[in-house]
């Protein structure tokens, strides 16, 4: 009778590809199964069922429980709107337009020299903002159009952007990392740790595949003609400081903070969020429009965590009643290659979800299942989190339903086609892939920084 509870699966994808909403397809999957696998409706009706029902409905009175541990009364998670409202205010303040012209000036004699600025700025964007959508339609608006200017190959300048942007689901402050840890009971600021140098070498191998396609290419990445280069040392210097301190400062002050141990997580977003705000008043960008725009910004994506936390807590708890946790896990746990055998199944099947599922969906709904199998085969938590937030990445950039696509498409210029789009992603997907390797193979990368922070 276990394998009835993969039906709820089933059903979940049905719905999910049908294009349900998230959060109402998993809780409506977990109605539905309570109302045809448990004796509820025999209690409401006075009637038997023609089936023998598989659990009592009273199991579900912890659900309740739940929701409030998991929600309500969840200390973590309330660093959520708060990083999400520093990034929505940064982006506002007009940072990553400072960030992009600089480094354009910096970087354009060289060849790729525009990408690579992106790459750049994407990483900075990232320890900033963290905010996908932000930062590959900002980085669309603002490069496309000067990399198309001096004829750089569209394949490679829309893969650029799109990469670019999604760097801030790795590099902390992250929202992914937040969330895995409240769901794997890892440490939020060693998960921190621990993606902060990988994320910087997944951006120098974005950089490194853009020297070589340049050095092998050259007309697909040409460098800036000479007029656009000519500036003064003095002047330069100057956009650097005031464009690149602020959000050093900011960075260095809420991750310094998480990094030995003077703040929580969520203390941290909340100095990182009242530091948007006064770089943005130091810029004279703050008023109540970009005030008004964050703070909607901050409700529609919170929302759409918690809601989607609520729909997910509310199916885990009815699959687990079906007995459906224990089967998941006895299958995971008996997989041929131990350790081995268990991250290829996690990691192939997270990959394939990022086809069709956001990462917010991919985290809620697998990582409560996968997380105890890991801890019973002794996986460090830390190294765990790491590699699905890497693998989880890429479910920005997979087709059909990549977000970061989406957004790019809708900002790009109608020059770019949207089979441009796709072909210039693929390979940094690969390199994506790449790094994901690495990180099984050299653990070491992620756990040294942990590892120092605990000495």
């Amino acid at each position: 009778m276990e394998f009835i509870a993969l039906g709820m699966f089933v059903v979940l994808l049905v719905l999910l590809l049908s294009g349900y909403p998230v959060a109402f397809a998993l809780g409506g999957t977990a109605v539905l199964f309570t109302l045809f696998a448990s004796d509820l409706l025999p209690a409401l009706l006075g009637l038997p069922l023609p089936w023998e029902p598989i659990f009592s409905f009273q199991r579900l009175a912890v659900l309740p429980h739940r929701l409030y541990g998991s929600v309500m009364d969840n200390y973590t998670l309330v660093a959520v709107p708060f990083f999400i409202f520093m990034g929505a205010m940064l982006e506002r303040s007009g940072l990553a337009e400072d960030l992009l012209r600089t480094m354009g000036r910096l970087f354009g004699n060289l060849r790729g020299g525009v990408a690579i600025s992106v790459v750049l700025v994407g990483t900075l964007l990232a320890a900033t903002t963290g905010v996908v959508g932000a930062s590959v339609v900002t980085m669309a608006v603002l490069a496309l159009p000067v990399m198309m200017k001096y004829h750089y190959d569209h394949t490679l300048a829309a893969g650029t952007v799109a990469a670019s942007g999604t760097l801030g689901q790795v590099i902390p402050p992250s929202i992914i990392l937040i969330i895995l840890g409240d769901q794997m009971g890892a440490n939020v600021g060693d998960l921190f740790l621990g993606a902060f140098f990988p994320g910087l070498v997944l951006a120098s191998l974005y950089i490194a595949w853009i020297a070589l396609l340049a050095w092998i290419r050259p007309g697909a990445a040409p460098a800036l003609p000479a007029a656009e280069r000519e500036f003064s040392v003095g002047s330069l210097f100057g956009a650097i400081i005031a464009s690149l301190i602020p959000p050093f400062l900011l960075v260095g002050a809420v991750l310094g903070t998480i990094f030995f141990g003077i703040a929580t997580p969520t203390e941290a977003g909340a100095m990182g969020a009242l530091g948007a705000v006064i770089l943005a008043l130091l810029k004279r960008r703050l008023n109540l429009a970009s005030l008004q725009g964050a703070a909607d910004t901050t409700v529609r994506l919170t929302s759409m965590v918690f809601i989607v936390l609520v729909g997910a807590t509310a199916f885990a708890t009815v699959f687990s009643a079906m007995g459906g946790t224990w089967l998941v896990e006895d299958f995971l746990s008996d997989l041929p290659g131990g350790t081995a055998g268990f991250l290829v199944v996690v990691m192939l099947t997270v990959f394939v979800l990022g086809f069709f599922l956001d990462f917010i969906e991919i985290t809620f709904i697998v990582v409560p299942l996968v997380a105890p199998v890991a801890i019973t085969l002794g996986i460090d938590p830390v190294w765990f989190g790491v590699l699905l937030a890497m693998n989880l990445q890429t479910s920005f950039l997979t087709p059909p339903f990549g977000f970061s696509l989406f957004y790019l498409r809708g900002a790009a210029p109608a020059e770019i086609r949207t089979s441009e789009i796709y072909r210039g992603i693929l390979p940094f997907i690969a390199i994506q892939l790449l790094m994901l390797g690495v990180l099984v193979i050299f653990p070491g990368l992620v756990t040294w920084l942990p590892s120092i922070a605990d000495t």
